[in-house]
């Protein structure tokens, strides 16, 4: 029987302890609704959560977790909670200790902040929410802390680092992994359990994501620091559909036999998390009964054995990218719109005589004002197989998932593509089917910073490739603003997020041109200039008055509205001719956006911006 007057670190050196279960899997189970604060519950529901902890105790459990993973400022900020933080953990932690009797360890639960989002804060911000959670809990007299459920080792260390020198009582330090044996951020366990144990984790293992036979896995290939107390809480396996109602498949009696198999890992804390049950946690607690804890035997790891971030490129790029090309001359971009049907024949044709005109690459728009148009990962692709055309592909936030988003990149990288624009994306809302969803997993900046994470041969989840991706990615500048500062800090952020090279909205005045220069000039990578001739008075007003990021000059407004027809179009070109001769005198890129796919337009254009470059580069010399 375990009593509580004995630290429990102590008491782990020499015993085996079993965990609780799953509180939010109980909760739910008894009619509490998802997408309410289960921690709030301390207040309004007390003896519900009483219930529970005495559920799993009387299971057999002796190691009890408060009602508070998200009992932190940022979670229960959702819920108009953020200043009951201090009240709703001090009174976690005395129903827990109610129900925990005498002989029964309570620990305090903290839950990581970040919670599995994409990383959009500085972590440093969380440093006062993890010192405000765990003051409450050990203020309250808490046997020990818990960090639980960290998908990322550097939020992990950050909690550590802040809570550590508060308090002498035991933290245990737990990782979840999205793949087995290594975290978001990268880092194989075990160099992850060796940094946890040097910044002062007593207890360190594994919870939440997986099941038991995964988090068994992650154990017999990783190597444990010597002498560290190992703990494990998987959910009741993966997560599923069955009869129509989302389940945990793992049953209580896989759980007492893979309690065993964790054993023999040298594991002495062994509960569950999600799906787990009082049922679970009981046939854990059979299974060990009167069984001593086994010594932790490394595996032998030989070189080669451990997976490495660092991978070799197995590609050559076949040509020059734009970036390379924009550093020693004129680069001409050019956009064409996807078609909006099933005939792509036009389209191609149009793109082999941009081709021929001099463009050195061409830009495909990804579903553009959120209107439908045919896959430029499809239309890229033919461009390039049958046509040696070098695309370059938009890839919007709006339309695809984290799980979509990656496949797709991995499938640009299968076809050679790897010049993209990440760009946010317009609201599907205001586009031709208004019912669709937009997804917005992520910013621009949030994947820029993941485009480069796998051209580090890492995935977004962690998981080492086997490769490296070549992708060289760019960015969306929109200089049509009232406030050129804070949109040149945006343009700031992504450079910092990783953008290689920048695409503005087009511009209709010298002057804005220049503008754009001195504004951006000290940012340090190429920067292509857009500009798209009008084909009509129409065209001009809808522009100016309708589309985002989108203003024209006065005089530009005013020319336009002098002519109409054949004569509207000439006097597009001639705008857009006046704009280049200033753009390449500031601007080795140039951004040329084709309107209605008048490619005829694009390509005077194109010639045009060729001539005049070279009489600015003769001057120059």
């Amino acid at each position: 029987m375990t009593t509580r007057k004995k630290d429990l670190r102590a008491y782990l050196k020499d015993h085996l302890l079993v965990g609780d279960g799953a509180m939010a899997t109980q909760l739910h189970g008894v009619g509490v609704p998802v997408g309410v604060s289960f921690e709030e519950l301390c207040l309004s529901n007390p003896r519900l959560v009483h219930e529970v902890h005495t559920s799993y105790y009387q299971a057999g459990a002796r190691f009890l977790e408060t009602n508070t993973y998200s009992a932190n400022r940022d979670a229960l900020s959702r819920y108009g909670l953020e200043h009951k933080v201090a009240r709703i953990n001090r009174l976690a932690v005395a129903i827990a200790r109610e129900a925990a009797q005498d002989d029964a360890y309570v620990a305090g639960s903290i839950g990581s902040i970040l919670a599995g989002r994409v990383k959009k804060k500085v972590l440093d911000e969380y440093r006062d929410q993890y010192e405000e959670q765990a003051i409450a809990l050990l203020h309250a007299g808490v046997d020990g802390l818990i960090l639980e459920t960290f998908v990322d080792l550097e939020e992990l260390l950050l909690a550590i680092e802040v809570i550590r020198p508060l308090t002498d009582v035991p933290v245990i330090a737990q990782l979840a992994t999205l793949e087995v044996g290594r975290t978001r951020d990268g880092y194989a366990l075990t160099d992850a359990f060796s940094e946890l144990k040097a910044a002062g984790a007593d207890v360190i293992g594994l919870n939440c994501r997986l099941g038991p036979a995964e988090l068994l896995r992650s154990f017999e290939n990783t190597m444990i620091p010597e002498d560290a107390l190992l703990s494990v809480f998987p959910n009741a396996g993966r997560l599923g559909m069955t009869d129509g109602e989302y389940a945990f498949k793992s049953s209580p009696e896989y759980f007492g036999q893979s309690a065993l198999r964790l054993r023999e890992q040298g594991v002495r804390l062994i509960g569950g998390c999600c799906g787990t049950t009082p049922a679970h946690v009981k046939a854990i607690a059979d299974a060990l009964e009167s069984l001593e804890p086994q010594a932790r035997v490394n595996p032998t790891i030989v070189a080669g054995d451990r997976p490495s971030i660092t991978v070799q490129n197995t590609r050559e790029r076949e040509k020059p990218s734009i970036v390379e090309r924009v550093k020693t001359a004129t680069t001409i971009i050019v956009e064409f719109d996807p078609p909006r049907d099933l005939d792509a024949d036009q389209f191609l044709h149009g793109c082999c005589e941009l081709h021929k005109a001099g463009a050195d690459a061409i830009t495909l728009a990804d579903n553009s004002l959120a209107t439908v148009r045919m896959s430029n990962m499809a239309l890229g692709a033919l461009m390039k197989s049958r046509h040696g055309i070098d695309p370059l592909l938009h890839i919007a936030c709006r339309d695809r998932n984290l799980i979509g988003q990656q496949s797709h990149l991995m499938g640009l990288h299968a076809l050679g593509i790897d010049q993209i624009l990440v760009i946010t994306g317009d609201p599907s809302r205001f586009g031709d089917l208004p019912g669709a969803s937009s997804v917005f997993d992520v910013t621009s900046f949030d994947l820029i910073r993941m485009v480069k994470q796998l051209n580090e041969g890492v995935s977004f989840s962690g998981r080492p490739l086997k490769q490296k991706a070549q992708f060289i990615v760019g960015a969306a500048f929109n200089p049509n603003v009232r406030n050129m500062d804070a949109a040149v800090a945006r343009l700031e952020k992504k450079v910092e997020a990783g953008a290689d090279y920048i695409m503005t909205q087009p511009v209709y005045d010298a002057e804005s041109i220049r503008n754009v220069y001195e504004a951006t000039k000290h940012i340090g990578i190429p920067v292509f200039i857009g500009i798209m001739p009008l084909t009509s008075s129409r065209n001009a007003e809808f522009l100016h008055n309708e589309v985002p990021g989108i203003k024209l000059s006065t005089e530009a407004l005013e020319r336009m509205k002098k002519v109409q027809g054949e004569a509207a179009r000439q006097e597009g070109i001639a705008i857009a001719k006046e704009l280049v001769d200033t753009a390449v005198r500031y601007f080795n890129g140039i951004y040329l956006i084709t309107p209605f796919n008048y490619y005829e337009m694009a390509a005077e254009l194109i010639q045009y911006t060729r001539q005049q470059s070279s009489l600015v580069r003769m001057a120059q010399t």
